[in-house]
């Protein structure tokens, strides 16, 4: 079992940064694909970023390309998302996610473990 814990959400004017943190227990973490979601009010739950457990690939949505940038910390058992130049169009629930294996996985129905989810609002 892998628990997901993210932080670091929060109200940011349109411009500013966020830095987001998803603290994973257990001791294979490094084994673990991980991946950002996020879910706006009535729509899906997409992909936002991805990164394989040795952080030699990483996936990004063409919204994000260019402003936010994922990266692990394996000693530490966290994954975090620094987002750059944000928009009101990136208000949603970000959600934190994790699977055993050594790809980057983009799909929501890959990852077996989710995190509780932090709202990021971004005001115009």
């Amino acid at each position: 079992q892998v628990q997901l814990v993210e932080s670091g959400g929060g109200l940011v004017q349109a411009g500013g940064s966020l830095r987001l943190s998803c603290a994973a227990s257990g001791r294979t973490f490094s084994s673990y694909g991980m991946g950002w979601f996020r879910q706006a009010p009535g729509k899906e739950r997409d992909p936002v970023a991805a990164i394989s457990w040795s952080a030699d690939s990483t996936f990004y949505a063409d919204s994000v390309k260019g402003r936010f940038t994922i990266s692990r910390d394996n000693a530490k058992n966290t994954v975090y998302l620094q987002m750059n130049s944000l928009k009101p169009e990136d208000t949603a629930v970000y959600y934190c996610a994790a699977r055993e294996g050594s790809f980057v996985y983009t799909i929501r129905g890959q990852y077996d473990y989710w995190g509780q989810g932090t709202q990021v609002t971004v005001s115009s």
